[in-house]
């Protein structure tokens, strides 16, 4: 069963022991809005996946994120969310890994649920049909060379 949040009310989400960023729902108007991001559109279309994926993730969190705990700058000092700061967030390997997990794939969990097939009856050849037609021991086939 599909449950809906009809809130849509932003949510705290812990990245790395210690950091914390709150978060608006992923919603289709976020998606489309960080689809839209000049970083996107700026790819050349010879991009690579791991480019381009990158860049959205880095568009979504700029979108995404309103507020974080647990994140300072070279002083110590805590800092403020801001584009380029988001962007340093994600340049750190662990941070982003959690953001994709956490936050990404639990958004792109349910487009993924709608493109499996209904499973095949118990065994693995039960659902299968037959492909080939029976051997006629009457008609001779040319030896494989």
């Amino acid at each position: 069963m599909l449950t809906l949040d009809l809130t849509n009310a932003p949510y705290w989400c812990e990245l790395v022991p210690g950091v914390r960023v709150k978060l608006r729902p992923l919603t289709t108007a976020l998606m489309v809005a960080a689809r839209s991001d000049l970083a996107i559109a700026d790819l050349p279309k010879e991009a690579r996946t791991e480019e381009a994926a990158l860049a959205m993730a880095k568009a979504l969190a700029r979108c995404a994120i309103l507020d974080w705990e647990g994140i300072g700058d070279a002083e110590g000092e805590p800092l403020p969310v801001s584009p380029d700061a988001v962007y340093a967030l994600l340049d750190i390997w662990p941070i982003f890994e959690a953001f994709q997990s956490l936050y990404v794939a639990k958004g792109l969990l349910l487009d993924a649920e709608k493109n499996v097939s209904s499973p095949s009856p118990s065994g693995s050849s039960a659902g299968a049909t037959a492909t080939a037609l029976p051997a006629d021991p009457s008609v001779q086939t040319a030896p494989r060379s």
